[in-house]
């Protein structure tokens, strides 16, 4: 099978070519750090270059395509014109959809839990309220939206934060936050939001574990089981390394004065697991993070 991935270079991407590879046969697209793609059959073109794709699906001619390519959260969307955040994460998205139902090609699309109503309640199901208060997701919801109108040979994982360190010049929070940590550095951490963590392999893991479902037509929870703060994470994280939690400091939104203050998209992963498929614990998650890690 072959399997065409955007955005291979990202946080999820490089994650995506390691486990994938195993199996399949990939091609992976960046722009313009290569990360670990250079180990693999690769491409470097923007994704929102219309005709560059079109001759990749005729060239490569893939089975799957994977869309994680992105303006990839709400801070790197406010700093940039709605109009390329619009054009990345809405035009680039409705145009791979086109040319995955003129080329009998199936869409995997990463969309985000910030898409839900982030006031009401814990445990998320997929048909919840969808109040997106971000340009980032509300783009990415539009992304979904143009999907599912232009054909039904899709799967719509809307995915968790995502813990685990970014390999080459990637990084998230987590990995942010355990730097700082591991130089006695204090972080800040926010008390009142929450979310159902996610460990990077684990989502790779899930993702190649949905292809072999063969399922489509389909919007699914990509996410952990347990409900967690990120202070409560950055607590877990010090009791599995030993690092000093007084460095940790609890922040309120409010204090921190967030732009956008979503304070719980915990999501229910029911759906998931009705196909088979389980995340890990979160603790457990961490410890395998940390098992390539001298501490």
């Amino acid at each position: 099978m072959k399997i065409f991935i955007t955005g291979g270079s990202g946080l999820l991407g490089q994650y995506l070519n390691i486990e994938l590879s195993k199996k399949y046969e990939i091609l992976t697209q960046y722009q313009f750090n290569i990360g670990n793609c250079a180990s693999y059959n690769n491409v470097q073109l923007s994704i929102t270059d219309f005709q560059k794709l079109e001759k990749i699906f005729s060239s490569f001619n893939p089975e799957i395509v994977i869309h994680t390519a992105a303006v990839s959260n709400p801070e790197k969307a406010d700093k940039l014109s709605a109009d390329i955040v619009y054009d990345i994460n809405v035009n680039a998205t409705t145009n791979l959809a086109g040319l995955c139902s003129q080329h009998n090609s199936k869409l995997i699309y990463l969309s985000t839990d910030l898409v839900y109503a982030g006031y009401r309640s814990s445990y998320l199901k997929e048909d919840a309220k969808l109040i997106p208060i971000s340009l980032y997701a509300e783009t990415k919801l539009m992304g979904e939206v143009k999907i599912k109108e232009t054909f039904d040979n899709y799967l719509i994982l809307r995915e968790a934060l995502l813990i685990g360190f970014g390999l080459n010049h990637s990084r998230n929070n987590f990995h942010l936050m355990y730097e700082n940590l591991a130089n006695k550095k204090p972080v800040n951490l926010f008390v009142d939001q929450f979310r159902t963590p996610l460990e990077l392999h684990d989502s790779a893991r899930i993702i190649g574990s949905l292809i072999e479902k063969n399922i489509h037509g389909e919007i699914i929870n990509l996410g952990g089981t347990e409900r967690f703060s990120r202070y409560e994470l950055g607590e877990i994280l010090c009791e599995e390394t030993g690092f000093d939690k007084n460095l940790l400091v609890k922040r309120t939104m409010e204090e921190a004065e967030l732009a956008y203050k979503v304070a719980d998209v915990s999501m229910s992963t029911e759906k998931l697991q009705s196909y088979g498929i389980k995340s890990q614990t979160c603790r457990d998650s961490i410890k395998k993070i940390l098992s390539g890690v001298n501490i």
